[in-house]
């Protein structure tokens, strides 16, 4: 078959057809030459057109369904309006494609130009759109890139560690994890900062906890919570400051940034809860039971020395059930929910543990525990 330069390219005839049996591309693409041969007269046969490059390559799409088939033709023209019109309406003519009894209908013959033109005219929006927002630089954006340059240059080197210019002469100093927390409370005109500069703690932050008074402000993850630790080990922080869970400070926005710090906890607080956390002979105990749990779909309650109270389905722990008023400790199969965290807090259960959460929950004096919590490190 001839092929059409898509350069040339006027008119697109597009044509849905259905045929009563089973047929391939080659049957449908036979038909329509075999069966509108002469229709036109010899200037519009489709061959010879196709030969001299006035049809392009005929497309078809098909698909079978229930013994059925169905599909779409596609003829490229560079024939005019006219011309073109007369090819679209000779192809319905075909009554078979193939053995099958058949049905074509013209959907639509597309002006090709047309098509390129709304295509350049759109095109060429969106470039002077762009060409305008370069040529007219945006100020807020100008504004913080120069900002931000300034607060960077602020950073100083203080003993090998990232730190803000008021780390000295400020009496209260935060410590952070690294360089780019400095810069994002720079950016909120916090200028008291140090880096830890790594996992480990240095002489540097341990004679800093010494001198003045220090707020420790850790990313909201479990590497926050290892640094955590390390701290209370070697230094003596007066507050604790987290970002929510799953952030890090770095990527706090202002207002997120200074509720973090408004709602940092005193360290003597924090080693108090520490303190009312199971122990780690406790958590095997709990583990052992949750292993041994598996399939029951029931809550296990204990007194606070571990010792089993009642075993009931996982349906009857409410608020109205006798068996779990006065319980310390309430081991589940099951998911922690916020239904029965608001039980085990009505009731004064003091230790929740199930195999998972579907949530973090705040707690006044419920201290929630998942399988994951009970691993020992």
């Amino acid at each position: 078959m001839g092929k059409l330069a898509q350069s040339t390219i006027k008119y697109l005839i597009e044509a849905d057809f259905s045929a009563d049996g089973v047929v391939e591309k080659p049957d449908v693409i036979g038909a329509i030459f075999g069966q509108t041969e002469g229709l036109l007269g010899q200037d519009l046969d489709l061959r010879e057109l196709q030969k001299t490059g006035r049809i392009g390559r005929i497309e078809v799409d098909l698909v079978g369904n229930k013994g059925k088939t169905k599909g779409m033709i596609k003829i490229p023209s560079s024939l005019d309006g006219a011309e073109t019109s007369l090819i679209a309406s000779a192809i319905e003519t075909i009554e078979r494609i193939g053995p099958c009894n058949s049905y074509i209908k013209t959907i639509s013959v597309k002006d090709i130009r047309t098509m390129k033109r709304d295509y350049v005219v759109d095109r060429a929006k969106k470039i002077l759109r762009d060409l305008i927002e370069d040529e007219i630089p945006n100020t807020t954006e100008l504004t913080e890139k120069i900002k931000e340059s300034v607060r960077t240059a602020e950073i100083r080197n203080y003993k090998g560690l990232p730190a803000g210019p008021d780390l000295l002469s400020s009496d209260e100093i935060i410590i952070v994890e690294g360089r780019a927390d400095i810069i994002n409370l720079l950016r909120n005109n916090l200028k008291n900062t140090v880096a830890l500069g790594g996992a480990t703690v240095s002489p540097t932050i341990i004679e800093l906890c010494k001198e003045k008074t220090t707020t420790v402000f850790l990313d909201g993850d479990r590497g926050g919570d290892l640094i955590l630790k390390e701290l209370f080990q070697l230094v003596s922080v007066d507050f604790v400051a987290r970002a929510p869970e799953g952030k890090e400070v770095e990527e706090l926005t202002k207002k997120e940034l200074f509720k973090s710090l408004r709602e940092r906890e005193p360290t003597e607080q924090i080693i108090s809860e520490v303190k009312k956390s199971l122990d780690e002979k406790m958590k095997k105990k709990i583990s052992s039971v949750l292993d041994k749990m598996v399939g029951t779909r029931a809550a296990y309650i204990f007194d606070e020395n571990m010792k089993l109270k009642y075993k009931i389905p996982l349906t009857q722990l409410n608020e109205e059930n006798e068996k779990i008023k006065d319980a310390e400790i309430v081991v589940l199969d099951g998911e922690i929910n916020e239904t029965i965290v608001n039980v085990s807090e009505v009731v004064g259960i003091k230790y929740l543990i199930g195999n998972k959460k579907d949530s973090d929950y705040k707690t006044k004096h419920l201290r929630i525990y998942t399988r994951e919590d009970l691993v020992i490190e």
